[in-house]
């Protein structure tokens, strides 16, 4: 049954404290009535109204401690007055009232600097902070009316109420590895480009990388958006550490790493991939240990040799690896496969181990007669190897020796199949076509507008709503395929839209080359047999997705061998908590913790904390985002140079202006 007793959340108001517990209304969001474990919730207060849990709230006190969270923010701000000082105003009349010795003239006080701080503020922190306290003030009016007539604290004051506190943003919640988005936007406008960094590297080690290949699902919870565009977060993040490496700067962590320790503790990692050198990182900042184990034998994993130059030049990715790999605490070995057996050994030898190889066996189309012995069947992993191989270490020969002059089939929908395109692009192909069972607005949200736009423009055929129904070979090499075309019928009862097919509408193509990417998996022969490893229905290695242990004692997982294919970002943000858990668990006795931290990110992940029917307003609107340079298409698509050229510097500070600094403040009361 609801613990909910109240809540004005996001304007529903639910009040059950007059009601028999069977007449209960429940609330339409995921309120956090548990904090964590069996630890209940007390209260949930935050920028969009305020939650109740336990009918012995100290609704004076609650709010007195979110007055004072925003006046310790607010002090650090400090770039308007109605923030700066409104907040100092509030936290001091409510601790006045608190304590026992306020009048109803400050409540009068209080309901007016409220109101003004959410018209005047600069930003959101500011606007919001008031809200919950006046709704506070209204519906839990006899609390405040107690102390100021009785002149007496308020009930629990003082008193053993623990309060947990977070300040988020809409962007940096939807980002996957929780990055403080305004804060390294308000780097690159004030020209700090630093502390633009040092903001970026707190919980994302891989600056350049994720500046240039990130879907940026954070762009699809800008605020912006409901006024006009939104913001070019991913291009800004770049920013920062060009910077750095252009002005051949000393690293800029986020923290003084500490001196390795010498307790002899020590953590392997399986994988140089984003993952691996995620975990490596924050381990090392901690002084520990870590020993990471590669088969592949240059670094970054698939990064390295799956995405293509044009899209993440390699001396860009070298430069957030050696970031990692220049730390005293970390070494690796590379031309090191880890075999079942061998991993038994690791495990046995290592404090910790954690898993961060990647999926890289390509998996079938699943069409008549396929058979990938046969000339012309080419895996997209070993495609876009054999070409970043060659382009990025000189390793091989040229993937053009294959595709010069043919004609190259994809089958996919993702990022990978849009490098194996512009890649055959790139080495020649007469004719390049995708295969693809959806529409053109699905893959556009599975990669990003721009790697369609740019993929069409140079050269790339687009087939939706199609699939291979059976290859045809001459006995030794590929030569047609059959195609099935379908159309996209809604369904009636307002359920997914199905793909029937189309009677008549089969068609061949002549091939030369088929390159299936429609999906990745995982070689398992690294596990061994007898631990028994709990798998997920998608054949990957089974966490909680909270603390990434295994099922093996002192085993982590994350990254695409605990989730299957994911992007960077994702898996970046899943190492960087397992890190965090791991540093604990040695040193905790081998106890799974998390920080209150992650907990309040979790919480705010299931409430969701954009809210896109929101009207924004006091902004100016139509500012228009900055577009970057990028190559023009007939110089582009016969080489690998860079396509996204990034913004000038006056692009770039233009298009940090744009932002709203939208923080809020969000606090449990336990």
């Amino acid at each position: 049954m609801s613990k909910l007793l109240f809540s004005t959340w996001q304007g529903e108001l639910i009040d059950n404290r007059d009601k028999s517990p069977d007449e209960w209304s429940k609330s339409g969001f995921k309120l956090p009535e548990t904090y964590h474990g069996e630890r209940d919730s007390k209260a949930f207060i935050g920028w969009d109204g305020v939650a109740i849990f336990d009918e012995d709230i100290d609704a004076v006190e609650l709010a007195n401690h979110y007055a004072a969270q925003y006046q310790e923010y607010s002090e650090a701000c400090g770039r308007c007055a109605p923030g700066k000082w409104g907040g100092k105003i509030l936290y001091d009349l409510l601790d006045k009232i608190a304590r026992g010795e306020g009048s109803h003239d400050d409540i009068a006080h209080l309901k007016e600097i409220g109101q003004t701080m959410m018209v005047t503020s600069k930003c959101e922190i500011g606007k919001t902070v008031p809200k919950p306290i006046l709704d506070l003030m209204e519906h839990y009016k006899e609390q405040f009316d107690a102390c100021i007539d009785g002149q007496v604290p308020s009930k629990h004051y003082g008193g053993d109420t623990s309060y947990i506190a977070k300040v988020t943003a809409p962007c940096t919640d939807l980002c996957p590895a929780h990055v403080d988005i305004p804060a390294y936007i308000e780097g690159v406008r004030d020209m700090t480009f630093a502390d633009s960094l040092v903001s970026t590297r707190q919980t994302m080690p891989l600056a350049h990388t994720c500046g240039r290949v990130c879907p940026h699902p954070c762009e699809d919870a800008c605020r912006r958006a409901n006024l006009d565009e939104p913001i070019s977060i991913m291009e800004l993040k770049r920013i920062g550490a060009d910077y750095e490496t252009d002005h051949q700067m000393e690293w800029f962590h986020p923290v003084t790493p500490k001196p390795l320790r010498n307790d002899g503790k020590k953590v392997a990692v399986i994988g140089a991939g984003p993952a691996g050198l995620t975990v490596a990182y924050y381990l090392a900042l901690e002084g520990i240990k870590v020993d990471i184990f590669e088969e592949l034998p240059v670094n970054g994993g698939e990064v390295a040799v799956g995405v293509p130059e044009y899209r993440m030049p390699i001396d860009k990715y070298n430069r957030d690896i050696d970031l990692v790999l220049e730390m005293d605490a970390v070494s690796i070995t590379n031309n090191h496969r880890v075999t079942a057996d061998r991993l038994k050994e690791i495990e046995a030898e290592y404090d910790a181990t954690f898993l961060g190889f990647g999926a890289r066996l390509s998996k079938k189309v699943r069409a008549k007669n396929e058979d990938p012995s046969k000339d012309g069947y080419w895996g997209a992993i070993e495609m876009l190897d054999k070409v970043n191989l060659w382009h990025k270490y000189d390793i091989g020969s040229p993937a053009s020796n294959e595709l010069n002059d043919k004609v190259v089939v994809c089958v996919g929908g993702g990022f990978t199949s849009m490098d194996v395109v512009r890649c055959s692009i790139r080495e020649g192909a007469k004719k390049v076509i995708m295969l693809y069972r959806r529409d053109e607005k699905t893959i556009i949200r599975n990669t990003t507008y721009e790697e369609y736009h740019e993929s069409v423009e140079e050269g790339v055929e687009f087939i939706f709503h199609s699939s291979i129904e059976e290859i045809y070979d001459d006995g030794e090499k590929l030569t047609k395929l059959k195609v099935n075309k379908f159309d996209l019928v809604p369904d009636p009862n307002g359920g997914r839209a199905q793909l029937i097919k189309q009677e008549d509408g089969d068609f061949y193509i002549d091939i030369d080359y088929l390159i299936p990417a429609v999906s990745q998996s995982l070689d398992l022969q690294i596990l061994p047999e007898e631990w028994e490893m709990k798998m997920t229905s998608w054949s990957s290695i089974m966490t909680n997705g909270k603390d990434y242990m295994t099922s093996k004692e002192g085993v982590f997982a994350a990254g695409d061998c605990e989730y299957g294919p994911m992007t960077i970002v994702n898996a970046v943000g899943q190492a960087k908590r397992a890190a965090s858990v791991m540093s604990r668990y040695l040193y905790n006795g081998g106890k799974l913790t998390l920080t209150d931290n992650e907990i309040m990110e979790d919480h705010l992940s299931r409430l969701k904390v954009y809210n896109k029917k929101e009207k924004v307003t006091g902004w100016m609107p139509n500012l228009p985002r900055e577009e970057s340079e990028k190559l023009d298409v007939d110089e582009r698509k016969t080489n690998n140079q860079e396509v996204n050229l990034g913004f000038t510097g006056a692009e770039a500070i233009s298009e940090a202006e744009r932002c709203m600094r939208c923080y809020y403040i969000s606090m449990v009361a336990l």
